[in-house]
């Protein structure tokens, strides 16, 4: 909304106004994503990824925020259902915030986005960034050292064939998650 002040005189209403029309779609609190023209305006709503995606870009600008984890896992397609949260990387802590267009929240990992391997995904709201499947393997065993997450378990399944050997070995020596990666490997 912030970004409309110096284009409207009164941007609370031209927002209500483009909101009714069915041109915007709220996803957070003060920020919206425009309804794509073939869209019912009525029952469409992006997909948790790209409304992750589309929240931490307003927030931190563009190529910024990498999705991760089990968001990442579902960018790369590697999980056929989207779980009642989002997962992005961002360069300072922030608080999780609700979306509302749904009983979902985005949560933000203060992380250094520049040291992460990432990818450009395709959202239903544009390209966004999200960790290779390398990267997310790595993240997603590091949360998940038990192995007791099902979740973490069956995207680490699914990406795992994915996985170039050198690029695993690389970002782990980086990151220091040597010991993740022995782990996973083990257990493949």
């Amino acid at each position: 909304m912030a970004d409309l002040a110096g284009l409207y005189a009164h941007p609370r209403k031209e927002i209500r106004e483009f909101q009714q029309a069915g041109v915007l779609h709220r996803l957070a609190r003060g920020i919206y994503c425009a309804v794509p023209l073939d869209a019912d305006p009525v029952s469409w709503r992006p997909t948790l990824e790209a409304a992750t995606a589309a929240v931490a870009t307003a927030l931190y600008g563009a190529r910024v925020p990498v999705l991760t984890g089990l968001t990442a896992a579902r960018a790369l397609r590697a999980r056929p259902r989207a779980i009642g949260s989002g997962y992005v990387a961002v360069p300072t802590y922030r608080r999780p915030i609700p979306l509302s267009d749904r009983e979902a929240t985005v949560h933000f990992a203060e992380r250094d986005v520049a040291a992460l391997d990432a990818v450009l995904v395709q959202t239903d709201l544009g390209p966004a960034l999200a960790t290779t499947p390398e990267q997310t393997v790595l993240d997603l065993a590091k949360g998940d050292p038990r192995g007791e997450d099902l979740d973490a378990q069956q995207a680490i399944d699914a990406l795992w064939p994915q996985c170039d050997r050198a690029t695993l070995e690389q970002i782990a020596g980086r990151q220091r998650m040597r010991a993740t990666l022995r782990r996973v490997a083990e257990g493949r």
